[in-house]
Parts: structure tokens; sequence; C-alpha cells
């Protein structure tokens, strides 16, 4: 895989464009969470420490962003996120990284099919092997709550995370390849990751936004 100094977990220099991953829910990769860090599910409350984990990855730009997306996605459905919204907490009780078992609140919800939702680690906390057992438990409550298969929306931007979800397991949506194929071509060209062994790659030019 060529080398890319430089980019950033989220990296809006590359174009953006909307990509949609599914996998069903068998064979389900398991880690365990580094000594000195606990799951925690969601209690009444915890809506700021999401937005400030969130803030911190790089998905909002302000406090005021986050306040919109709960809004959005969650205002409303505080009880079901007792057992649906993850926290991972460090020994002090911070809560660093989080992600949610859920289904599609903004559209026409697929019967057995769940979502993988807002997967994000504090920006400090990156690198420290969260990730990785976030997803799993997270994707393991799906399945526990009888999910058969499950997507997740994300981008061309947070590259990095795109790989890591492909080494679960992730294949691109059908309809999503149709609708973005150049999407999944900048992924291929960024990842070379073996899930997108039929596309082909694009040239810088058509990779940045600018080229710095």
């Amino acid at each position: 895989m060529r080398q890319w100094p430089g980019l950033e977990t989220l990296d809006n220099r590359i174009r953006y464009v909307h990509l949609i991953f599914e996998r069903d829910m068998r064979q389900i990769p398991h880690y365990e969470l580094p000594e000195g860090y606990a799951f925690q599910y969601f209690q009444a409350g915890d809506r700021d420490a999401w937005i400030a984990i969130e803030w911190s990855a790089g998905e909002f730009h302000s406090y005021e962003e986050g306040r919109a997306a709960w809004a959005t996605y969650y205002e409303g459905h505080e009880p079901e996120l007792t057992s649906r919204m993850l926290f991972i907490v460090n020994q002090a009780g911070e809560k660093v990284a989080t992600a949610t078992a859920y289904y599609d609140v903004t559209g026409e919800p697929e019967p057995g099919v769940g979502r993988l939702h807002w997967v994000a680690v504090k920006r400090e906390y990156q690198g420290r092997g969260l990730a990785r057992p976030l997803i799993s438990r997270a994707l393991e409550r799906l399945q526990e709550l009888g999910y058969l298969r499950v997507k997740l929306s994300t981008q061309t931007t947070t590259w990095l995370a795109c790989r890591l979800y492909m080494d679960f397991g992730f294949q691109p949506e059908p309809q999503n390849v149709q609708e973005s194929p150049h999407g999944w071509r900048i992924l291929k060209t960024l990842t070379d990751h073996p899930a997108l062994e039929k596309f082909s790659g694009v040239s810088e030019e058509e990779l940045w936004v600018r080229k710095e």
C-alpha cells in the first residue's frame, strides 16, 4: 500500500464522498479493551460527554453542531440509549470513546438491519487500541438485539476508519457503489484494501480538493 505522509484521521484535503458499508452478523471479530479501560452504557446527562468526544475527533466544529446532531439522531430516544450507546471510560471515569448500536432513525428502517452509529475516539486517546474493541462490542450488541445485517455511513475523508471497517468484514453497499463510484475509487487509492479489489484507483488530481 502506498504511504500518504501527513494525512490526518479526518482529512478535509481529500475529496469528500459519502460512503455506506454493510456486512452480516456472522463471525464478528472480538477484541478486548486495554487494561485500565471499561465499557459503560449511556446514562442520563451523558449528552455533552458524547458531543465532547465527537468534537475532539473532528466530527463537529462547535458545541452547537454537536447539539444539532444530537437533536437529529438521539433526542427523544434517550431511554433506548441506555442499552445501545456505548462509551469507553478511563480509570478516572472520563468518557473517551463512543459508538452506538442503532438503527435508521432519519429514514425508513430496513427490517433486520441495524446501524453502527457515530463511532469516535477522543483525539488524545487515538492510537491506544480502543477503536477495535469499541467496534467489536457495538457489533456484538447489534447481534444481541437480533439484527441480521448492519450498515454504517461514513466518508472518504475518514479513510483510516474506512480501512478499519473493512478489516472488520464490511463491504461496499451495492446501491452506494452505483451512486458514488468515485468515492470507492478514492478509497481504493488511499487504502488498497482487498475488499476493494474490483475497483480501480484515481489520479492525484482526482484525490485532493487542493494539492499542497
